[in-house]
């Protein structure tokens, strides 16, 4: 997988069935590194430094073996951050792995990151990007496939049934994500850069104080977290990092020296238990657009009554990123800032009942009801909502927030700031009907009377500012591009190609 890349440098991951030397060839030259060991599995990230020019071709040995590129596939290239900045991202979230036969089409339609990949084989360079953000719901631990679902009944029948417990089981879950032929290829030629939502862990993950502890008493949700996110720390985090980030991680240089797992696992445990000790959030310069990557999930402060988003250590390091020097501000957040205001105040509503605000026996329907239909965006975390709109809408430059997590796809606008939520979701888990019905309901001005009635009703406060939704929504499975500085494109399959839903311009 080719991960991070700037203007000189580019990272390719690679996973290995033994230990052993990962060489990469590239325009001459050979980068090699080691495989480290994670509980019996074996990876290596390998850093291409010094570079100049884009790579025409490059190709991967084990031990002196060629394994890369497979015969018959496209070269896996690398383009290098032009000098002037990224002039196209794609992003997309929510693409369960299930098969691509007629059946499983027919249930969750076709798979258009794999369409995409088919489509880049096929166009001139002008149509790349130059990278790609998957922001969230990489892999469904709670949901997983027929085929993964057998993995897992070939090896116990304990709890939990029907989910992933252990690495081991991420590791074939995350196998069979990205191992299928035109993802394969397709990662491995556009750089990736990800974050991750609830169901890389499970559905709901810290949507509140209650949920922690109803999971806590589990016998098995200690196992699945430290599972989970150390999975996460080696499959999607880091590859976010630069080289010279990772040549400073204390626990990569565990792994290196030959930590077989213990101290991903005690890393893991601990990023749960105190999510100040580590920082799942990042931040790049893309020329003159800044990326932020923003960490909605672990990083939230649970509190009853002072619920936040982001607790303070991650605050304070949000707001150096947006003060740092740029044209405009590109904000990935795996869950929508800016939902459909009609929801967003039932969200606000539902916030202030589950703290208590109509008695005891209130608070507590409330939380089922926040658990049932997923009142857990960013206006379930009113505070947060209100400081962020308030800083964003304040900056006077551009703010673009890319999000997913909705399962369908929109365009909404802050009205006066230049803030914009654009939604692309999901890539391949569409909605049911009677949910596509009722996320349309929402976007009715009855739908806003209602929310803005049971806001005011709990005595919350107008938000710092209004926005509508311009475009969508969408239902059907996409993938979304941004050209730079203003345009936005989602796409949907056409087998083997892709083909425009709308574009807008952002301004």
């Amino acid at each position: 997988m080719l991960r991070y890349v700037d203007s000189g440098s580019a990272s390719i991951w690679v996973e290995t069935a033994e230990p052993c030397t990962v060489t990469i060839e590239a325009d001459g030259r050979s980068y090699r590194s080691p495989t480290f060991t994670v509980h019996g599995h074996h990876y290596a990230i390998v850093d291409l430094v010094a570079l100049s020019q884009d790579i025409a071709s490059y190709s991967v040995s084990l031990d002196g073996e060629r394994v890369w590129p497979e015969e018959g596939r496209p070269p896996s290239r690398i383009r290098l951050l032009p000098p002037d900045g990224v002039r196209r991202l794609a992003f997309g979230s929510c693409r369960t792995s299930v098969p691509h036969d007629v059946a499983h089409v027919l249930t969750h339609g076709d798979d258009v990151l794999r369409a995409y990949g088919c489509h880049l084989a096929q166009v001139a360079d002008g149509e790349w990007p130059d990278l790609l953000l998957l922001l969230g719901d990489q892999v469904y631990a709670d949901n997983p496939s027929p085929e993964m679902l057998e993995y897992i009944r070939s090896r116990r029948d304990t709890e939990p049934q029907g989910e992933i417990a252990d690495f081991e089981e991420y590791a074939e879950l995350y196998r069979l994500a990205w191992t299928d032929p035109d993802i394969r290829w397709l990662l491995s030629t556009v750089p990736t850069a990800m974050i991750f939502d609830d169901h890389d862990l499970r559905d709901d993950w810290n949507t509140s104080q209650p949920w922690r502890e109803q999971m806590a008493r589990t016998s098995w949700w200690r196992r699945r977290v430290v599972s989970g996110l150390g999975a996460y720390w080696i499959y999607q985090h880091l590859g976010n990092l630069s080289p010279a980030e990772r040549a400073e991680d204390p626990l990569l240089r565990a792994l290196m020296d030959g930590d077989d797992g213990g101290a991903l696992d005690a890393f893991a445990e601990k990023a749960d238990a105190e999510p100040s000790s580590n920082r799942w959030s990042y931040a790049r310069d893309l020329g003159r657009a800044r990326l932020i990557m923003v960490d909605t999930r672990c990083a939230r402060q649970l509190t009853p009554g002072d619920r936040r988003m982001l607790d303070p250590g991650e605050w304070a390091w949000l707001l150096e990123q947006v003060t740092e020097p740029a044209e405009r501000l590109i904000i990935g957040s795996s869950i929508p800032f800016l939902l459909p205001e009609g929801v967003h105040r039932v969200q606000n509503w539902n916030e202030a009942l589950s703290d208590g605000k109509w008695g005891g026996l209130v608070r507590r329907w409330s939380e089922k009801f926040r658990q049932a239909i997923d009142l857990e965006h960013w206006a379930a975390f009113r505070r947060s909502f209100e400081d962020l709109a308030r800083l964003l809408g304040g900056l006077g430059k551009p703010v673009l927030i890319l999000s997913g997590d909705v399962h369908y796809s929109y365009l909404a606008k802050a009205n006066p700031a230049p803030v914009y939520q654009v939604v692309c979701s999901p890539i391949r888990n569409p909605l049911s009907r009677l949910l596509r019905w009722a996320n349309v309901f929402t976007q009715f001005s009855i739908a806003t009377l209602v929310g803005g009635l049971l806001a005011r009703l709990a005595g919350i406060p107008p938000s710092p500012f209004r926005w509508r939704v311009t475009k969508g929504p969408w239902f059907q499975n996409a993938v979304a591009t941004l050209t730079l500085p203003d345009v936005v494109t989602w796409y949907e399959s056409t087998g083997d190609r892709v083909r425009p839903i709308d574009s807008a311009l952002l301004r």
